[in-house]
């Protein structure tokens, strides 16, 4: 019997073939999708599903904005964005007081991320950027028609943001203290 202070040197002794038999060697795990590409390829698959369900089937190489245009009106109906028709009585109220029949829809900003996602898995996925069907005049004209009706429906005019200007790095508050920089009636001639 083994005393218990060799114990574990026997374990270690042991050949590989006595011991438990060894995995075969797994090829490392690719690296974590980023948030914004999982996204992008779970549009694309949805999108190709989508024109295979098509009859007769249509291949992306042959895709067209109309098949785009009807793939957006089709996910309208899993939209969650309520956009109120003309003769709602809420149409054009910022906050509605109350319930009504208005469909839910995709809003505008969902469906202009959406195609920007596309547009990329495109080129990505062997398309030229010049063929590329997301990217056309048609789309374009959707999507700001979508955006400026879902904006009177809300009762708020879309405004495209204007970028911040950036502060001027050479400059900093101790220059504006003592008067060495900027401009003011104090240092103006007269």
């Amino acid at each position: 019997m083994a005393s218990p202070s060799n114990k574990g040197k026997d374990i270690a002794e042991e050949s590989p073939s006595q011991s438990q038999p060894q995995q075969p060697q797994s090829p490392p795990n690719p690296p974590a999708l980023s948030r914004y590409e999982s996204q992008k390829k779970r549009d694309w698959n949805t999108f190709c599903q989508y024109l295979r369900n098509q009859q007769p089937p249509v291949h992306v190489s042959q895709c067209g904005s109309n098949h785009i245009l009807d793939f957006l009106q089709y996910l309208d109906q899993f939209g969650k964005t309520k956009v109120h028709a003309h003769g709602c009585v809420f149409f054009g109220q910022v906050e509605p007081s109350g319930q009504c029949n208005c469909p839910l829809k995709q809003a505008w900003g969902s469906l202009d991320a959406l195609i920007g996602r596309l547009r990329a898995a495109y080129e990505e996925n062997g398309g030229l950027p010049e063929r590329n069907p997301f990217a056309g005049g048609g789309i374009r004209v959707f999507l700001k028609e979508v955006r400026d009706s879902q904006a009177k429906a809300r009762g708020v005019p879309y405004k495209k943001r204007k970028k911040k200007k950036k502060r001027n790095p050479m400059r900093s508050d101790h220059d504006v203290e003592d008067g060495t920089a900027g401009t003011s009636i104090s240092n103006l001639p007269s």
